[in-house]
């Protein structure tokens, strides 16, 4: 078994206000590209869905980034498809990783890459993006 030492600056705060709902899901790696450390990272507050069906309907989906304006439904990384944004940056370099999506609550955009504007209305009746 390999381990690997790494040290951490600290945890990126990317909610606006304290109440929110998160559910346990898994990361895809495919498609992540690698940092120049060689670590591939998913940054907190990427706005994520269901990889080939929705993930709240479906607890064992795998979920990957969902922020591509204009695609259509059930199109890879429609943002129309949109059910949460990641909570905390997620390192998928071994492989798919845990991870939490928020599905309720307020989030930053002062400290994410802003949505789209169809991963916006996929989430305007849970999820608020407030500068």
């Amino acid at each position: 078994m390999k381990f690997v030492k790494r040290e951490y600056s600290g945890i990126k705060e990317i909610l606006k206000t304290r109440e929110f709902e998160a559910i346990g899901v898994t990361v895809d790696d495919t498609d992540i590209i690698a940092n120049s450390e060689g670590l591939k990272i998913v940054p907190a507050g990427t706005v994520v869905g269901g990889k080939t069906k929705s993930t709240l309907a479906n607890e064992d989906e795998i979920v990957v980034e969902k922020n591509t304006q204009g695609a259509v439904t059930g199109a890879a990384g429609a943002g129309v498809d949109a059910e949460g944004v990641l909570l905390y940056d997620v390192d998928v370099t071994p492989g798919p990783a845990p991870a939490s999506m928020v599905i309720r609550g307020n989030i930053d955009l002062n400290k994410i890459t802003a949505p789209c504007a169809d991963a916006q209305a996929a989430l305007k009746s849970r999820v608020l993006f407030i500068k």
